[in-house]
């Protein structure tokens, strides 16, 4: 059934959220399991709204992945103000899940079809001592890593790549070619942040990067080896993929 000629007298509503991803598993509703962001925000707008609210988002963390900018939409015929909007659902959604913004976007504006690229951040403390404030948003590593190694190793892997070997998605239909824009490395105190911006990223690509980008931190692998590594198309040839909890969704670009 085509609800377009509907959705047009329809308001399409942007909302700009945060969330910790600790206890959810993932973004994406699921049948079974109510725990995701998406389960959670559609239950919670369907009461607000008086009506079923399917909500669209820029893209799908995984279980455990925090957001700091995700952008999600969904149409709806409640005239309730926008503004009303983000108070309401602050008041009602769990203290782990934040709305920012709810504004009025155009009736074709999609927030996954539009995003044009997306910032990662991913965080590690580079100490023996655990980060008790910092724990469920960045890993710990203990052993000295070597930060002008990974900024070669991460200047390799800048550019347009087909990144097959960085991603845990064993079904071969869709293009594993993704551009990375820019990795930057910066150092504070104990905490490394790496920052991933790149036109689109695949099933598990930041975590399976850090993985690989810790290996040269380590001593493990030569940033020479990277080219190779992207030519090969082979996950095996990679690093591990690193935990959830040290990635964040930073922000979402739109043209």
């Amino acid at each position: 059934m085509d609800h377009t000629g509907e959705r047009n007298h329809m308001r399409n509503i942007r909302l700009l959220l945060q969330y910790e991803g600790t206890r959810y598993q993932g973004w994406q509703r699921q049948q079974a399991a109510e725990r995701t962001i998406q389960g959670k925000l559609e239950a919670l707008l369907s009461k607000m709204c008086k009506e079923p609210i399917e909500i669209q988002g820029s893209g799908r963390t995984d279980a455990g992945v925090h957001a700091l900018g995700q952008v999600a939409n969904f149409h709806t015929n409640s005239e309730m103000p926008a503004e009303e909007m983000r108070e309401y659902m602050n008041t009602y959604l769990p203290d782990d899940i934040a709305v920012l913004q709810v504004t009025e976007a155009a009736p074709r504006f999609h927030s996954r079809l539009n995003a044009t690229g997306k910032r990662y951040i991913y965080r590690v403390i580079n100490s023996g001592v655990p980060d008790v404030f910092l724990r469920r948003y960045a890993i710990q590593i203990p052993e000295e890593l070597d930060l002008d190694a990974m900024r070669s190793a991460a200047e390799y892997l800048c550019g347009e790549h087909d990144f097959k070997s960085f991603t845990s998605t064993k079904k071969g239909k869709k293009s594993t070619v993704r551009r990375i824009e820019e990795i930057k490395i910066t150092q504070e105190d104990d905490l490394i942040s790496f920052s991933f911006t790149g036109n689109g990223f695949l099933y598990h690509m930041v975590r399976i990067l850090m993985g690989t980008l810790l290996e040269v931190g380590m001593g493990k692998r030569d940033p020479e080896t990277i080219p190779a590594l992207i030519e090969a198309k082979n996950r095996e040839e990679a690093g591990p993929l690193m935990p959830a909890k040290g990635l964040t969704l930073a922000e979402i670009y739109f043209s």
